[in-house]
């Protein structure tokens, strides 16, 4: 961390334009660890600086790890096509940041969606070599047979990929609900097994990456949190 002027720093927050940001300083909308500051050259160390736009308190923070409680209905896009996107559940800010999601959940699957400003963090997160499993609860169109759960185990083949496609863990939850742990992370992977293995899903949750689980971060639907280092620390451990 290092010092820079306050103005530099609204805007790597996301806060705005050079200009903008200078704008709200003069306005004396601004205020630094309790004390106003109309002058946009001040300086300050960034190392635990708390500062306050229109009566709200941010940290300063280099980069931002968050996770979402996805609805559904939107789609983990920074441009959207058909939906809204996940980042209109967002402040604005982190738009400006260009914070993105950290791979996808389908528009209609829900969830825990990890989002960053990190480029190193979400080519990391993303890499199939990783093999971070993820946790699905999933329910499914005809009931969850002993038959099914073994398919999904042994693995079943999709049309596009070379080599059939197991889970690391599936177990049956009620009659048409089942969990399913998953480290590939393909394209509607979930679905397409379960079509493949002779059945159909009718509803998709993310309930885990790694051992970061979603009930311990008590999200609402739409809801979104600021991951510590414990926390990111368990996106990086194995299922247990």
């Amino acid at each position: 961390m290092s010092k820079q002027s306050l103005d530099r720093i609204l805007q790597s927050q996301g806060f705005g334009t050079r200009k903008w940001c200078r704008e709200l300083i003069s306005d004396g909308e601004v205020t630094v660890n309790g004390e106003k500051v109309t002058d946009y050259r001040a300086s300050f160390d960034t190392e635990g600086l708390s500062f306050t736009i229109f009566d709200e308190t941010w940290e300063y923070r280099q980069n931002v790890y968050l996770a979402l409680n996805k609805p559904p209905g939107y789609e983990c896009s920074r441009k959207p096509s058909h939906h809204p996107g996940v980042l209109t559940l967002l402040p604005e800010q982190f738009t400006w940041r260009e914070v993105q999601p950290v791979g996808r959940l389908d528009h209609d699957t829900t969830g825990l969606l990890l989002m960053s400003d990190d480029g190193a963090f979400i080519h990391a997160q993303s890499s199939p070599k990783r093999h971070v499993p993820k946790l699905y609860v999933a329910d499914t169109d005809a009931p969850v047979t002993d038959e099914l759960v073994e398919k999904l185990l042994s693995g079943v083949q999709l049309h596009d990929e070379p080599a059939p496609l197991a889970a690391q863990f599936c177990r049956r939850l009620d009659e048409r609900r089942l969990e399913i742990v998953l480290e590939q992370g393909k394209y509607h992977q979930v679905k397409r097994m379960l079509a493949a293995a002779g059945n159909h899903c009718q509803a998709l949750r993310r309930t885990k990456i790694g051992q970061l689980e979603l009930d311990s971060l008590d999200l609402e639907e739409g809801e979104w949190c600021y991951l510590d280092a414990q926390q990111l620390a368990l996106l990086s451990s194995a299922a247990g």
